[in-house]
């Protein structure tokens, strides 16, 4: 049999004609209206070469490379009976069905039938890739499990890497490599991916830009340890792939039990990296999108941190309503005895010394402004120093010798009593209160070699009860930052927390890089006070307010503390994101990466090409001056435009002398292609600024 499936400009093709695993003869561009003979020709004519000193077959790499094939690059599949069997895993084909339209089911055995995987395989309409296996222990014997990995072909061409690296506050730093014989390997061993996470390792043509090459692409939808590489091998093969990282013994099966891998999501495309990522927003959308337009939050941490003044928070309550906010979130310090970040986490009861008629009148208060109320919480975690830890010192994880983090210890979600406590405090505060979010963190890595996927499983089902028992309660996930971003946490919550560093200058950046697999709904972008909380660097408001706009906005300033000035420029910029928001949250996102590293532009234009917002930003100072154009992508080359200057807050600080003609002329009206091609002469920006140009289309 062979599958073809097709969506979007991209195709699958497998063929399972034999009685081996299935190869994999072509992923990429859409291949056109194949009948079954053409299908069958093309097969036939992707046969290889036998070369000399190899197997004297014609190799073809498959959905489950093994040693068994032929493949001496790294199998897809490891692992060994611990009854001391043959640890060779020789697949044989059982059969392949069309499950529905763009999906495809193969199952394979091992001769002696101990061993059954099922793969799904599904390409989405938006042409997104997504494949996962599970195996089955038929046998008598337990079956450990050593890698169990999904495995993509990426043609010769594809001779270059990119993926991510950083640590806390930097998150999503590109890095790129080029692929020469032999593997470039990430693995992730946190217990969760990590601020140094790949996050997405993209493999394509020499150059590839976000508007130009040929790229294939894999991310693994899973939020525990897991590696991610792409491979060339001598003989001319190459591939991308990503899998869970076990840790010896971590999966172990007993007769009849099963392991489903997590889902690998792949895409690709053959004009560059905004491609790519508008095929992957696009998909994300029709599965998941939240839920209603992405309110404005105010969240306390920055503004108050520990110190929680029910006088000085009603005071906050008042200027965010006042400021347009529409959710008000508690963050850390309301519960028993915590006082600084080195005690009673684990405690998930409210400090009634700091809340004598506990969280009820901040609630009010927060409800008679107009907002709902959000609370911060770290399910996951517990304080050495803490009423439960003491309580129960079997609940945590790892030794008692083993280092602190923060101050603090993982929780083993996977002991049930554990489990059970936690999702009971949840339930008994979100019963009593009528709380509409949850700011759900997770603020160290485990440190402890085997755990990680129980950890996960576990954390997973308890977000899945939690939502469950509280369909309309919406949770953010955060990770010390942005060290949980991954398609399988966002199964489950409704906004991620892209960074700790609010700094507008490395948001930039941070924002850039994250939205290239997550949709910018998703991502929370705060603005900060003017000296940034992680950095200590100060920034004009107009540049804080321009780089929180793109995104899921909220404030964590202690407004309080601004002036009436400030405020009212707070106001306004809530007020244009609310009028934004149905653009920049469902519009197609655009880059634009020019020769000077530090002066940019991006934006989103809107699903019919009739409307657009975009920002020019300065990092740093421009290396000529004046500048590149502002080219303007993702218009209708065909269609004429109006571009106007979109003020928001205090004027931005320039060093030109006369700012160009059609700045001062107030707007321009172009064709989209004169747009895009020729741009418009930027304006001198000094180091660290942001001016933003509303784009519509005339008539």
């Amino acid at each position: 049999m062979l599958v073809y499936l097709r969506a979007a400009g991209a195709s699958l093709v497998l063929d399972a004609r034999g009685a081996t695993t299935p190869a994999v003869i072509h992923w990429g561009a859409d291949l056109g209206d194949l009948d079954e003979t053409a299908l069958a020709a093309f097969a036939d004519a992707s046969i290889p070469a036998v070369p000399s000193s190899a197997i004297d077959t014609p190799f073809r790499l498959t959905l489950l490379p093994t040693p068994a094939e032929g493949w001496s690059g790294r199998p897809a599949i490891s692992g060994c009976s611990l009854a001391g069997a043959d640890p060779v895993i020789d697949l044989r084909l059982e059969r392949v069905h069309q499950a529905a339209a763009g999906a495809a089911v193969v199952e394979l055995s091992t001769p002696d039938g101990r061993l059954h995987l099922t793969t799904d395989i599904g390409l989405s309409p938006e042409g997104v890739l997504a494949i996962r296996h599970e195996l089955h222990n038929r046998g008598p014997d337990t079956f450990q499990l050593a890698s169990l990995d999904v495995l993509l072909p990426v043609p010769r061409e594809a001779r270059e890497i990119l993926d991510f690296s950083g640590v806390w506050a930097q998150e999503r730093r590109p890095q790129r490599t080029s692929l020469g014989d032999g593997v470039w390997s990430r693995e992730t061993r946190h217990g969760r991916p990590g601020h140094d996470d790949a996050y997405l390792m993209v493999a394509g043509e020499p150059g590839f830009g976000f508007r130009s090459g040929r790229v294939w692409a894999v991310h693994l939808a899973w939020s525990g340890d897991k590696r991610v590489w792409a491979e060339r091998h001598s003989a001319g093969q190459a591939a991308i792939a990503c899998g869970e990282l076990l840790a010896p013994g971590e999966v172990r099966l007993a007769p009849g039990e099963r392991y489903a891998t997590p889902w690998a999501v792949a895409a690709w495309s053959d004009a560059g990296l905004d491609c790519l990522s508008a095929r992957l927003h696009a998909w994300i959308r029709a599965r998941s999108g939240p839920r209603g337009p992405r309110p404005v939050v105010l969240n306390t941490w920055e503004a108050v941190y520990f110190d929680h003044d029910p006088d000085r928070l009603d005071r906050l309550v008042d200027l965010a309503a006042e400021a347009g906010v529409e959710r008000f979130v508690l963050d850390d310090g309301w519960f028993a005895g915590r006082r600084d970040e080195r005690r009673a986490l684990g405690d998930w009861h409210v400090d009634k010394e700091r809340w004598p008629a506990a969280l009820h009148p901040l609630i009010e208060r927060v409800h008679s402004r107009g907002m709902d109320f959000g609370l911060w919480v770290e399910p996951e975690m517990v304080s050495p120093d803490s009423e439960l830890a003491r309580a129960h010192p079997e609940w945590v994880l790892g030794p008692a010798h083993a280092p602190t983090w923060r101050f603090q210890r993982v929780l083993d979600l996977a002991n049930p009593a554990a489990y059970d406590y936690v999702l009971e405090r949840l339930t008994a505060l979100l019963t009593e209160y009528p709380i509409s979010y949850l700011k759900w963190d997770h603020n160290r890595d485990l440190l402890r070699e085997g755990a990680a996927h129980r950890q996960t499983t576990a954390a997973y089902r308890l977000l899945a009860a939690v939502r469950a028992a509280f369909p309309t309660l919406e949770i953010e996930g955060c990770a010390a930052g942005g060290a949980r971003i991954d398609l399988g946490m966002l199964d489950l919550v409704d906004r991620v927390w892209t960074s700790d560093n609010n700094d507008p200058l490395e948001r930039q950046r941070i924002q850039r890089w994250t939205s290239l697999l997550v949709p910018p709904e998703y991502l929370g972008g705060h603005l900060g006070a003017a000296t940034a909380h992680v950095t200590g660097r100060t920034s004009d408001l107009s540049f804080r307010l321009a780089t929180a706009l793109f995104g899921n906005a909220g404030i964590e300033w202690d407004l309080t503390a601004a002036t009436p000035d400030e405020r009212a420029a707070v106001a306004g910029w809530v007020a244009r994101y609310k009028a934004l928001r149905p653009l920049l949250h469902t519009g197609t996102v655009v880059r634009t990466g020019g020769d000077d590293p530090d002066r940019f532009v991006h934006g989103v234009v809107s699903a019919d090409r009739g409307t657009a917002l975009y920002a020019y930003v300065a990092l740093r100072p421009a290396e000529s001056a004046p500048p590149a154009p502002i080219r303007l992508h993702g218009l209708d080359p065909d269609r004429l435009y109006t571009v106007r200057p979109l003020p928001l807050g205090p004027p931005v600080r320039t060093t030109h002398q006369v700012a160009p003609a059609w700045i001062r002329a107030g707007a321009v009206r172009l064709p989209g292609r004169v747009l895009a091609e020729a741009g418009l002469p930027a304006p001198l920006l000094a180091p660290a600024q942001a001016t933003l140009y509303e784009v519509e289309a005339v008539g």
